[in-house]
């Protein structure tokens, strides 16, 4: 029930989407140790691709910092415990949502 715990930092997403985020984030750390953030990066991002579609980045760790662009409806930066976790869908496919990228800069983490 870590996802509990989560603070969100920053999102346009929509409240089903960030539960879902929140949700597969912690199953992530139930499945993976909080220092395996490739794992932790790699659950949450497939499990978005198969929900949601292709194309979704994910970003985990205890310090970055970022600047991407994103569909619109597409992001989020939150936190969980120490680990900080940025998911967005790229651009994969932009001829398919010409005119809808959104650049925003994630909180340092």
């Amino acid at each position: 029930m870590l996802e509990s715990k989560a603070v969100i930092g920053e999102s346009d997403m929509l409240q089903t989407m960030q539960i879902d985020a929140l949700k597969y984030a912690g199953k992530a750390l139930d499945e993976f140790e909080a220092s395996d953030s490739t794992e932790i990066a790699r659950f949450i991002k497939k499990e978005f691709d198969k929900v949601y579609g292709p194309g979704w980045q994910c970003v985990v760790g205890t310090s970055f910092g970022s600047f991407v662009t994103h569909h619109c409806g597409c992001f989020i930066h939150f936190g969980i415990g120490n680990l900080a976790i940025l998911l967005f869908r790229g651009g994969a496919t932009p001829e398919a949502d010409t005119g809808r990228f959104i650049a925003m800069e994630a909180a340092k983490a």
